[in-house]
């Protein structure tokens, strides 16, 4: 199958490039960008050259984009953006990934509350937000673009929903400390994110309002069955990718680290990308940096009657490319493992 993407010169359409030249069921067939276009996929990619097929960067155009015989787009495309490439996609019958955050959050009034003005709230009826562990397969149904979770959010809901969903953890709380990989800013030139700026440093940022903050609490709610208010803090850390977050929540009455740990189980035993580690032993970034693995663990805090829980996953594969390409996987009706491992 044909697959193109616009947007492919940053670090999450780089991701995809890779991915997608080694899938064995989607062909990728176009590449665009408002700055490479007419340049050899290899000369702005250099770590491609040899199985690059010969593509070339075609500009960004939408209408014609739209009028190739390209039946799936990913966007990857800062928010804001992915919306005017979404309606003309969409409008000439092709389906679409999303990896900004322009179809994340289903209420318009949170959407504009956290990102401001929508550019194509006419089409929010269409898409699903669709995190392939616990979003139910009933999301094909009429699905023509699906929102890519981000890379925090996959961190937080993963281990979390079966939790209250089984009421094993309170709904009060709740707080989630994460740290990310620089990459999680976009390539941008910027000297907050310069080398010699976030070496040997790390500091919380974006506190009370981070805006995947609205994903988050949206996406419990939706799958838990009520409202959630949870505390996000994240953290900037001086590595190139990955995410780790530590969720600190109450203990239900009578749940113990077993019942935590059946919870899990029980919601993710088929699930191929969700490694749970034994209780005590916490995830490390380095060992999922380039997989689509989430890794986590939980462990009983007796004294605090908390329940600490600790996730990683590489912010560029699970927490971003990699998903949307799982997504694909299970929209087209491939392996959902394919071209993942």
């Amino acid at each position: 199958m044909k697959v193109g993407i616009v947007g492919a010169s940053g670090y999450a359409g780089e991701t995809l490039v890779k991915l997608l030249l080694g899938h064995p069921k989607a062909e990728l067939s176009c590449v665009s960008s408002r700055t490479h276009a007419g340049k050899p996929l290899s000369a702005v990619i250099p770590s491609v050259r040899g199985i690059d097929r010969g593509i070339v960067f075609v500009a960004s155009d939408p209408a014609a984009l739209a009028a190739t015989d390209i039946p799936l787009f990913f966007l990857a495309l800062p928010h804001g953006a992915a919306s005017e490439y979404a309606k003309a996609l969409v409008g000439s019958g092709k389906k679409v990934i999303d990896l900004s955050a322009d179809f994340r959050v289903g209420d318009l009034a949170t959407y504009e509350k956290y990102y401001g003005k929508h550019h194509a709230p006419e089409l929010l009826p269409f898409a699903r937000y669709v995190l392939p562990e616990i979003t139910p397969a009933t999301w094909m149904e009429g699905a023509k673009i699906v929102a890519s979770p981000g890379c925090y959010p996959t961190s937080i809901l993963v281990p979390l929903v079966p939790l209250l969903r089984d009421g094993i953890v309170s709904r009060e709380h709740i707080v989630a400390n994460s740290m990310s990989g620089v990459s999680g800013a976009g390539r941008k030139v910027d000297e907050a994110y310069l080398y010699v700026e976030r070496t040997e440093s790390a500091k919380a940022y974006g506190l009370v309002k981070h805006r995947h903050l609205s994903e988050i609490e949206e996406q419990l709610e939706l799958h838990t069955g009520a409202r959630t208010v949870i505390q996000f803090n994240p953290h900037l850390a001086p590595m190139r990718y990955g995410i780790a977050s530590t969720i600190t929540v109450p203990a239900a009455p009578g749940a113990t680290t077993e019942s935590l740990y059946a919870s899990w189980r029980k919601a993710y035993s088929k699930a191929p990308f969700v490694q749970l580690l034994p209780s005590g032993e916490t995830p490390d970034t380095a060992h999922v940096t380039g997989t689509n693995r989430l890794d986590m663990s939980a462990i009983h805090d007796p004294r605090t009657g908390n329940f600490i829980i600790t996730s990683a996953e590489d912010n560029l594969v699970k927490g971003t490319a990699g998903q949307a390409i799982q997504t694909m996987n299970l929209w087209f009706g491939f392996g959902e493992t394919a071209g993942l491992r």
